[in-house]
């Protein structure tokens, strides 16, 4: 009898994460659910946290037995208080993944994506099968195969969500820092889609000629000494006042809103006691930078900081709207949003402190895909 293999992540109390593979018996549909053979899951920077916490992986041990592994690593003390909620619970982890529907209920929805490629977004991806309602997967055209779908969620939507967002606060122009990220060149080529400028920030030369080959018309390099004189000349030419940063920690949020308040303040005549009247906001959508967010405001008063996530963004536009943006993404999948990836690995090799090593730092230009039928 076929088995599932199954990734889960525990924070135990006393300081250690488990991150463990097991094996289980294949996943039986509900009336309105499929099962989906996974056969490519993307490691996200969203994956990590629920993956490892704050945990020392350089400290990383693997034990494997037969198809089962477990990797254990030290949690310093320090830093179970940011873990507490989660503390010696077992969790399934993976974000997203496609594969091809190998058994459905009995409602006319499910059996109607029998043998399909579809794309999920089951929060436990990384696992050789899984189960989830028929209305919540992504089937892709015919001809699409799982590892091009594989990355059909978190990133595609990311990307539509921004300019959904964009134009429900009535901005115009956007801000978007880790820029050459695979999430960022989608973004540099949907806003040139839709004739929306985009002001990209970047932090390396290599960076910079990365979006240059994709088309990106406003790039501004953090590393320069000019960066922020560089970056208010490009909001003053786009009237961009809104921003996501993925960063999360650190000034670049203070200074993506400071820059926006030279730009808007530039040709003010008379007082201006208060700053600009126009809103500039910045939203906090990653945390590639774990250390607090520091503000300096230097921005007037109109302005603002929060927090973003996409699942929420779909759930203010409707399941209708939500549907249109999931089609668009199946349309565009071998266009705007197309991934590539650097290497697959099995589960096993995933869990492998070495191979860890290479994916954990989430370097740009870099993606891995897990594909779970690699393994036995």
């Amino acid at each position: 009898m076929t088995k599932n293999l199954q990734m889960y992540s525990t924070i135990t109390a006393s300081g250690e994460l488990k991150l463990t593979l097991k094996e289980s018996d294949m996943p039986t549909p509900g009336p309105d659910d499929i099962v989906v053979r996974m056969e490519a899951a993307p490691i996200n920077p969203s994956d990590m946290w629920p993956l490892f916490g704050p945990a020392d992986m350089s400290k990383a041990e693997l034990q494997t037995n037969g198809n089962e592994a477990t990797l254990s690593a030290p949690v310093p003390e320090a830093f179970l208080g940011a873990v507490q909620a989660r503390l010696d619970q077992t969790l399934p982890v993976g974000n997203e993944g496609a594969g091809v529907v190998v058994a459905t209920g009995d409602s006319p929805a499910a059996k109607a994506l029998e043998g399909k490629v579809v794309a999920v977004m089951s929060g436990h991806s990384f696992s050789k099968y899984v189960v989830v309602p028929a209305m919540m997967c992504l089937p892709h055209n015919e001809g699409t195969t799982s590892v091009e779908a594989a990355s059909s969620f978190v990133n595609p939507l990311t990307v539509l969500c921004f300019l959904e967002t964009m134009r429900l606060e009535n901005h115009k122009a956007l801000v978007h820092t880790a820029a050459a990220s695979n999430l960022g060149q989608m973004l540099v080529k949907h806003c040139a889609n839709e004739g929306v400028e985009l002001v990209n920030i970047v932090r390396s030369q290599q960076q910079v000629d990365i979006l240059k080959s994709v088309g990106a018309k406003y790039i501004c390099n953090s590393a320069d000494d000019d960066f922020a004189e560089k970056l208010t000349d490009a909001l003053e030419a786009t009237g961009a006042t809104l921003g996501f940063d993925a960063t999360g920690g650190g000034e670049l949020a203070h200074t993506i809103l400071s820059c926006m308040e030279r730009a808007l303040s530039k040709n003010t005549k008379g007082l201006n006691t208060y700053g600009s009247s126009e809103l500039k906001q910045v939203y906090l959508y990653g945390g590639l930078d774990v250390g607090p967010t520091i503000l300096k405001r230097a921005y007037g008063m109109s302005w603002s900081v929060g927090g973003w996530l996409m699942p929420l963004l779909l759930a203010r536009i409707g399941l209708e709207r939500t549907a249109e943006l999931r089609q668009q993404v199946a349309d565009e999948l071998k266009t705007t949003f197309a991934s590539s990836y650097t290497d697959q690995l099995s589960l096993v090799e995933a869990m492998d402190p070495k191979n860890i090593g290479r994916y954990l730092p989430k370097k740009t230009g870099e993606k891995y895909l897990i594909a779970a039928q690699k393994d036995a």
